[in-house]
């Protein structure tokens, strides 16, 4: 058979998504599976912030947080981390990780009590040079 690669598009990827999904539940006990995004809007209607999360076998993935340079330090950041770990709960995660390479994100994380599980660095020659990606998790029980 043969297979022509090309990119896919957003629609192609939620649909990967779900097919796997699907045969993950197929394979093993787990709890609900949901994607969701939570967002922030000015008055004029404009995305000022933004999250993007799913969940899987009890576990909360924060995949991608943005809030406006101007807006930052505003609490929209921790709103909408305390909101995504809201509604895992209510799905029955007991956890949550994430991962990113801004040491920015990473203190914003730690003071909502993320603590880091590991880290993958770049080496000598290895491009962008002295880059590393941390991944932190956080209990959501107790």
């Amino acid at each position: 058979m043969s297979v022509l690669v090309e990119v896919g598009t957003p629609a192609d990827g939620a649909e990967i998504e779900r097919a796997l999904l699907r045969v993950l539940a197929q394979q093993q006990t787990q709890a609900r599976n949901t994607r969701f995004d939570l967002v922030c809007r000015g008055a004029d209607g404009t995305l000022v912030a933004g999250l993007s999360a799913s969940t899987s076998y009890g576990w909360l993935l924060i995949k991608t947080l943005w809030v406006a340079g101007d807006l930052r330090r505003a609490g929209h950041g921790r709103a909408l981390v305390a909101r995504a770990e809201e509604m895992a709960r209510d799905v029955g995660c007991h956890a949550a990780w994430l991962d990113t390479s801004s040491a920015g994100a990473r203190a914003f994380y730690a003071a909502l009590g993320y603590t880091p599980f590991g880290q993958l660095d770049n080496g000598p020659g290895e491009q962008p040079p002295d880059h590393t990606r941390w991944f932190l998790r956080k209990s959501l029980v107790g």
